[in-house]
């Protein structure tokens, strides 16, 4: 995830997951690639920019507040959140924002 997603004129929702890692990956990042491909075939699903670097940033973006429900019980997800608090995080928080207005630039 290089590059900031595209997303549509506000309002849409924005997901904040901010998250601190245990060492070793056992898993991980197979299981990150598998919710990234996951999430972008939800109906609703805008997009979703990432960064770690010590801490982790990932936002995701949502047309509607179903729709990020639906996201948090899919099955594979399900596993993925379970396994998370086991094995990957020390700890994370999750925020759900309405966005209103974005702004933008551009080189």
């Amino acid at each position: 995830m290089s590059e900031m997603a595209r997303t549509p004129q506000p309002p849409y929702y924005a997901v904040i997951f901010t998250s601190e890692r245990t060492e070793g990956d056992r898993g991980y990042a197979e299981m990150a690639e598998e919710m990234a491909r996951l999430a972008s075939i939800q109906p609703g699903f805008l997009g979703v920019e990432s960064a770690r670097e010590g801490l982790g940033i990932t936002v995701s973006y949502w047309e509607t507040l179903e729709a990020i429900q639906n996201w948090k019980q899919n099955e594979r997800h399900l596993i993925a959140q379970s396994k998370g608090k086991s094995e990957w995080y020390l700890k994370y928080k999750t925020r759900i924002c309405k966005v209103e207005r974005d702004y933008e630039y551009k080189q």
